[in-house]
């Protein structure tokens, strides 16, 4: 059965410290159920913190990096050695600091053009598709939120996909230029758990509309993310919260 949730911490050190121990948990039993453990990162500045922490004590001891598959939910088709490159990111907090066979990473090959990385990307997908699907189904998605309501690189006008593991981005949302790769919302949906990080009272816009405004998903496509058997749950810190109400239908907040 599908839940969905909202937890509420003070800061982001706080939100990154459970966000440490969730991932270290469902990995824990993606492992004993399945031999392995399927995720996802997000780009950008807010998962650095929960990165950082995955690379130090205890979890650099704990966890077992030789059964962890790691791919991304998007990528800017920049240079490896840019900050903005997502891949690079990663690398720098958690990758290159932890034993991760270099086969169980499946980065976007970002010195491609968007369409030829997409194409790839799918490829490698594809490799861990079971029972009939063309993508892993994810152990774990982690995601953030954009102050427009984007997410991973789906923006606001962007097209729904029907069947599509990834796709290239290269249109411009609200003034934002797009040279990236983004898996879609199938793939997204089809995870077993979603988890998105958000921080800061930019965000607070953004989130109030996503999860407690009109559903208008070609708007607000963080609305397109509704796992099909799967649990998603927001981690929030107060700045982001501070416009949600009290109450939410389908949705339980723990404050």
């Amino acid at each position: 059965m599908s839940s969905s949730s909202i937890k509420v911490f003070s800061d982001i050190n706080e939100l990154s410290h459970f966000a440490a121990q969730l991932f270290s948990t469902i990995a824990a039993q993606a492992i004993a159920n399945r031999k392995r453990f399927i995720v996802s990162l997000a780009g950008g500045g807010t998962p650095i913190t929960l990165y950082r922490l995955l690379a130090s004590s205890p979890y650099s001891q704990s966890l077992s990096w030789e059964k962890i598959l790691f791919f991304w939910g998007d990528e800017r088709c920049v240079s490896l050695d840019d900050v903005e490159n997502s891949y690079h990111q990663a690398y720098q907090a958690l990758l290159g600091k932890v034993p991760i066979p270099e086969d169980n990473i499946f980065r976007v090959k970002a010195e491609l053009t968007p369409a030829a990385a997409a194409i790839d990307y799918a490829s490698q997908l594809q490799t861990l598709a079971e029972n009939g699907m063309r993508w892993p189904r994810f152990d774990l998605v982690v995601l953030g939120l954009g102050e427009d309501g984007h997410t991973a690189s789906l923006f606001p006008g962007s097209d729904e996909t029907n069947g599509v593991a990834s796709m290239a981005v290269t249109a411009n949302y609200q003034g934002r230029p797009a040279s990236r790769v983004s898996l879609s919302s199938n793939v997204f949906n089809s995870a077993r758990t979603v988890m998105f990080l958000v921080t800061g009272a930019q965000k607070a816009v953004a989130l109030a509309a996503t999860l407690a405004g009109v559903r208008e998903p070609d708007n607000l496509p963080a609305q397109r993310i509704m796992p099909i058997d799967g649990n998603i749950i927001w981690l929030v810190d107060v700045a982001a919260a501070r416009l949600l109400p009290s109450v939410i239908d389908g949705l339980i907040i723990q404050r």
